[in-house]
């Protein structure tokens, strides 16, 4: 049986006998020839690099902390190793002085420490990626952080306020003024110290999609975002608390010192001065509430954003609008675009998530596109909810 001539880039079995093969035994075997292609093959296409997403305009962060709460970690780190040293130092002057005031300082210093500790681990239980459970990953952490330091500092306050009243009505005490005056001198240094550590200048103007160093582009109604994590911000606030506690336990200490028939402005000081603390703790507690009652983000107006997805080309109404954050920096945004039935809904899409991220700063969007109908204008879902 003659082989049947091979084709470029083919593969052929044909019969052999054995007399082709010249050599001994019978039947017939199967043979495969294999010849080299005449012509390349062509090659695979490559993939292309695809496009970053509407919802994924920026690349994937790196894990872990990011450069502002890796400097919020170095502050925390920092203010707390301070704070145990002049808290340490406080209370042995507060037992030689047998001053309430200045163990009120150094309980007020050690509920700082404990807050920066809880703010601490909650930078590190932040960095957790999302789960299903868990589908915003771990940012909130963040705020209970802070709602946790307010809420220490105000258990410390209350307790010292009885403290200072029951010296109030009993004067059997005695102060060391010497001793006083050293120690509040030294512990408004530790203050200022801490102060310095933990403030926050504004970061650089950014527009990014995570939203961690967001500034406003435009003059909207809200008031300038509170720049800065949390955590440290809720530190800073306690700190200046302190800091004006301890400028009261000063003046009250050379009072003492020079005049030691007026020892009841020891518990006066605490007094007042704790008042003020608690004062202190309002804006940060209002904020941490807002964030926790998901309430519009304080410099994102309802109407401005309305707007914005309105003056898209393509959409004639929207419902649903829906605005939050997660931490201070890290705002949401969703909302239903009911568009005419020409649009592109992806161009339209692709648009209305653009200007949300690039004039807002939002984290993260969530836009549903559907065809507009009459009927709409008279859905009770449909209609925007009243004004606070």
């Amino acid at each position: 049986m003659e082989p049947s001539p091979a084709t470029g880039g083919s593969e052929t079995t044909r019969l052999v006998s054995p007399r082709d093969r010249g050599g001994a035994g019978g039947g017939l075997r199967l043979k495969s020839l294999f010849t080299e292609p005449s012509e390349p093959l062509p090659e695979e296409p490559k993939p292309e690099e695809m496009p970053f997403h509407h919802c994924h305009r920026d690349p994937l962060p790196p894990p872990g902390l990011t450069p502002e709460r890796l400097q919020a970690q170095r502050q925390l780190c920092a203010a707390c190793a301070v704070c145990c040293v002049f808290m340490a130092g406080e209370v042995v002057g507060g037992y030689l002085a047998h001053s309430l005031a200045i163990m009120t300082d150094a309980a007020h210093l050690l509920a700082d420490v404990g807050s920066m500790m809880g703010s601490l681990f909650s930078l590190w239980l932040s960095t957790r990626p999302a789960t299903r459970t868990m589908t915003f990953g771990w940012h909130r952490s963040e705020t209970l952080g802070a709602l946790a330091s307010v809420v220490s500092l105000w258990m410390v306050t209350g307790i010292l306020l009885y403290l200072a009243f029951i010296r109030l009505l009993h004067s059997d005490y005695h102060i060391e003024g010497g001793a006083m005056l050293l120690t509040a001198s030294i512990a408004v240094c530790a203050n200022l110290l801490m102060a310095f550590v933990l403030h926050q200048a504004g970061p650089p103007h950014s527009h990014g999609s995570r939203g961690a160093e967001y500034a406003p582009l435009e003059e909207g109604p809200g008031e300038p975002l509170p720049l800065g994590n949390t955590s440290v911000r809720a530190a800073f606030v306690h700190v200046l608390g302190d800091l004006l506690q301890s400028l009261g336990v000063l003046a009250a200490s050379v009072l003492i010192y020079f005049k030691p028939q007026y020892k009841a402005a020891d518990p006066i000081s605490t007094f007042l001065f704790s008042i003020c603390a608690l004062g202190s703790t309002a804006p940060t507690l209002r904020d941490v509430l807002r964030v926790l009652m998901e309430g519009s983000p304080r410099s994102v107006g309802f109407e401005p954003v309305r707007d914005t997805l309105l003056s898209v080309p393509g959409v004639r109404a929207t419902h649903e609008l829906h605005l939050w954050s997660l931490t201070l920096t890290y705002h949401v945004a969703s909302a239903h675009l009911a568009i005419d039935s020409t649009a592109d809904p992806e161009a339209v899409l692709a648009e209305a998530t653009s200007q949300l991220h690039s004039r807002f700063g939002f984290s993260s969007c969530t836009l549903q596109v559907e065809q507009y109908q009459p009927e709409m204008a008279q859905c009770l879902r449909c209609r925007e909810p009243p004004q606070a």
